[in-house]
């Protein structure tokens, strides 16, 4: 592939002829202003609001959860969502290398360790394949009913897979692995907002599950993270629990567990708000600038990675799989180097200094991605930020 192609192509699409193009901007085309000023203008501008059951709400009905409890980013609705799951200190959980470190950081902020399982090369997700094999290598069933490492003994205490980039995983095909084996299943779905799996949104499948709402994501909070489950018992625990377990009284402070102040602002819900109501519109174009790059792609040597199988992928982060680490260093050196950020798929979570010592399974798959994938500019393309809007709504 001929680089400076690509970099001339992708100032075309995005109509910038000078400019350092990065990886994705956040768009405010509807209402986050107005909900933000009325957010201010009631006082509520800390974690007792409106705007924060509002957004909430706005979450259930929009993935078809039962519950969602807001938190300040995905990192800290992860970390619940694993203790809601059951996870303890001393325990293991089993995840992805390919991750953003923030998931193998939630499990070690319980004090469980990370163990690492391979992903498929067609999801950059977690394998069923490989979780399998792993178990029944690894993995004992006690009269307890509990599975333990049969190396260490200590408890497999959940599965967290993780949907990269927006993708999903064969997350059903996990599901009936850890029903199989009686562990918890828990999804990072930091990524994938709007990303369904046979028509059914991401982190409905497992016992409890995250989302992120970073700067960087489809829809911003700024920072700002939701924790999504189906059971009206862990929703209650998870409010509790991210809001320093308060124990409701008229002025005294009473509090009934060691929790967390994880509370989303609701100045950050209400921008959130303002953003889920064009979530949908915003992946249509996204969708969009995909099939822009499927067209660019087809005409060179370099692979462009799609969605998987009976998925609809939000595509929050394009990325295209290039022949090997040399050429996939020359191509990132290039686009920088020429105004158009470009960026490696993250350092594999078990070789970075903290999860040296992690048990590993076959990592075959993570490291060829590792060597390979690069994501380019995919930020939601408005040329005018208020065209086609009405009642704060991107038509």
């Amino acid at each position: 592939m001929n680089f400076k192609d690509f970099t001339l192509f992708v100032r075309q699409i995005f109509d910038d002829k000078e400019g350092f193009i990065i990886l994705h901007d956040p768009r405010f085309v509807g209402n986050e202003r107005k909900y933000l000023l009325d957010a201010m203008d009631s006082n509520f501008v800390s974690s007792v609001g409106e705007y924060v059951s509002k957004f909430e709400n706005a979450i259930v009905e929009y993935t078809g959860s039962k519950y969602a409890v807001a938190c300040v980013n995905g990192t800290s609705a992860l970390h619940i969502s694993m203790l809601l799951a059951g996870v303890h200190a001393d325990e293991e959980v089993i995840t992805q290398p390919v991750s953003f470190i923030a998931t193998s950081n939630a499990i070690s902020y319980i004090g469980a360790k990370p163990v690492y399982v391979d992903v498929d090369k067609g999801t950059m997700g977690l394998s069923p394949e490989k979780l399998e094999t792993f178990l029944k290598e690894n993995a004992v069933k006690r009269i307890d009913g509990n599975t333990y490492n049969a190396k260490t003994g200590k408890r497999f205490a959940a599965v967290v897979p993780m949907h990269t980039f927006g993708h999903p995983c064969l997350i059903e095909d996990i599901a009936q692995i850890c029903e199989k084996w009686n562990i918890p299943l828990v999804e990072d779905a930091a990524e994938s907002i709007g990303s369904l799996y046979k028509g059914k949104h991401t982190g409905l499948f497992g016992k409890t599950a995250a989302l992120s709402f970073n700067g960087n994501k489809v829809i911003t909070t700024g920072g700002g993270g939701m924790i999504l489950t189906q059971d009206e018992k862990l929703a209650k625990l998870a409010k509790h629990i991210t809001t320093t377990a308060k124990v409701p009284h008229r002025w005294e402070y009473n509090h009934d567990y060691t929790a967390y102040n994880y509370r989303l602002t609701n100045l950050a819900a209400a921008l959130g708000l303002g953003q889920i109501e064009n979530c949908e519109k915003f992946i249509e174009i996204k969708r969009e600038l995909t099939d822009k790059y499927k067209a660019f792609f087809a005409k060179t040597d370099v692979e462009f990675f799609t969605e998987p199988k009976d998925c609809r992928s939000n595509y929050w982060l394009n990325a295209v799989i290039m022949h090997d680490r040399k050429e996939r260093d020359e191509f990132l050196t290039y686009t920088n180097d020429n105004g158009v950020m470009t960026r490696p798929i993250w350092v594999l979570n078990n070789k970075l200094d903290m999860y040296k010592g992690c048990q590993c399974g076959d990592l075959t798959n993570a490291q060829w991605l590792e060597d390979r994938v690069v994501n380019i500019p995919s930020t939601v393309i408005i040329p005018d930020y208020y065209k086609n809007i009405k009642d704060g709504k991107y038509l």
